[in-house]
């Protein structure tokens, strides 16, 4: 089973959640008969999506000579896509930043946020997912709580992820890890942490067991 894994904190595990819940669920995935690729949205090269990438398109139609910034948004679009296409199973590690997710992580979805690629419209006009023959995990990592009815709504990171992941692209999102409130409150800080790394590893565990039955 190919495993690709999406970082997307570049700080450090000590000092951020997310980050800590990736470095424990690949420790628990060492040793286990699974060809992981990490793609580390802070550590490619990823230029923002915009009016550059339409305007390589427009060029590579015409057969014009592409700028740097347009010839590395193709080639990144192209790496994100196909390190999508090459994985069974997509995990996404990722916190929550003022109430969405990083900008990174915004932009490789962006990359493969693609008619063709990962939906396409029926002859109706309806919306086709595109990638359901592959499976997603999300681990998510949140300083405040928004579990609560009244909250739910303001929380745009996993809320955004599943619409996209699950609706538009339309891969099967078999496990869901949130960590919340150990900011919120500080005096459960550690047990609200250490609660959720034992979730993580249980997460880690099912996907291995889930490459036994394949």
């Amino acid at each position: 089973m190919n495993v690709l894994i999406v970082k997307a904190n570049n700080r450090p595990s000590e000092e951020a959640i997310s980050s800590k819940m990736y470095e424990t669920f690949m420790t628990e995935l060492e040793g286990k008969d699974l060809n992981i690729t990490t793609y580390d949205v802070y550590a490619e090269d990823t230029p923002f999506f915009g009016q550059d990438l339409f305007n390589a398109f427009g060029k590579m139609q015409n057969d014009e000579e592409l700028t740097d910034v347009e010839s590395r948004l193709l080639a990144a679009k192209q790496k994100a896509m196909d390190a999508v296409s090459a994985a069974d199973v997509v995990v996404f590690a990722f916190p929550l930043w003022n109430l969405t997710i990083p900008a990174k992580l915004q932009t490789f979805i962006d990359y493969i946020y693609a008619a063709g690629f990962s939906f396409k419209y029926s002859t109706e006009g309806n919306l086709v997912p595109l990638l359901t023959d592959k499976k997603a995990i999300f681990l998510n990592a949140r300083g405040g709580i928004y579990s609560t009815p009244e909250a739910a709504p303001m929380e745009m990171a996993v809320n955004y992820m599943r619409n996209v992941i699950g609706g538009i692209f339309g891969m099967d999102i078999i496990d869901e890890v949130i960590i919340e409130g150990h900011n919120a409150m500080p005096d459960k800080t550690d047990e609200i942490i250490a609660t959720g790394m034992e979730e993580v590893k249980v997460s880690a565990r099912r996907l291995a067991e889930l490459t036994l039955k394949v």
